[in-house]
């Protein structure tokens, strides 16, 4: 059985296979909601809350679901947690749940939670369950962020305003008036294509420089047996030498 390596469980959520700029799947709320960090921030935190939880439940619960029910005991116990994040945020941060709105009881059926349920967490040990639910959580997260940060900034010219728009960072003051469109639907999916094709053209450069070393470290092997080879010929041909000498004599 292959062990479990945390690093790559963590780099796959952040980097390799983040689940927003990677995989393109739970886009309903990654174009809604990142109109501001505030609500990135916040559909961030209740996404890494309810797959880290449904995660770890989910494993230790792997041997007893059977598998015809499956998805539908997925469901039961991600409601749960979506029904109690949903109830946290009404008491303690009642402006960002109105703000996100209907997008939190959504996150039952967002595919992210889905597809680590049915991929990993279903045959996984609780600890490496957690840590995949965290670390998607943490790269849907910063996806979110980082769309948010720049749709805003873009959008109104300030950034970590309230939900009700007040208040907040100006950067730009009055020199440069905001482009609205990023704060429309249609600047979620400029956004949203832009960082795609930036870190596609990372992962593009990060696999070459990759290959490049993979094809030193061949020739230098390479080059290593052949030298290893001539030796050991110069070796064998000395000793024949030396063998007919001593014949001879």
């Amino acid at each position: 059985m292959k062990k479990t390596s945390y690093k790559d469980i963590l780099l796959g959520g952040l980097v390799n296979n983040n689940p927003t700029l990677v995989q393109l799947i739970g886009m309903c709320p990654t174009l809604a909601v990142t109109t501001s960090v505030i609500n990135a921030l916040g559909m961030g935190v209740a996404v890494i809350a309810v797959l880290t939880f449904s995660n770890l439940f989910i494993s230790l619960l792997r041997k007893i679901i059977p598998p015809q029910v499956r998805i539908a005991a997925y469901i039961v116990v991600i409601s749960g947690f979506v029904t109690a994040v949903e109830l946290i945020l009404k008491a303690y941060f009642p402006a960002i749940s109105a703000s996100l709105g209907l997008f939190i009881p959504l996150i039952v059926v967002n595919c992210i939670i889905l597809a680590r349920a049915e991929a990993f967490a279903s045959k996984n040990p609780p600890l490496a369950a957690i840590v995949d639910g965290l670390a998607m959580g943490a790269g849907f997260t910063v996806a979110l962020t980082v769309m948010g940060f720049i749709r805003e900034l873009l959008g109104t010219g300030r950034v970590f305003a309230d939900s009700n728009g007040m208040g907040g960072i100006a950067l730009f003051g009055n020199a440069y008036p905001p482009a609205t469109i990023f704060v429309l639907p249609t600047g979620a999916f400029i956004t949203l294509a832009f960082l795609v094709a930036a870190v596609q053209k990372i992962r593009n450069i990060a696999d070459s420089r990759a290959e490049e070393k993979r094809a030193d470290a061949i020739r230098t092997q390479i080059i290593e047996a052949q030298y290893s080879d001539r030796n050991a010929e110069e070796e064998i041909t000395f000793y024949d030498e030396e063998f007919e000498e001593e014949n001879n004599g």
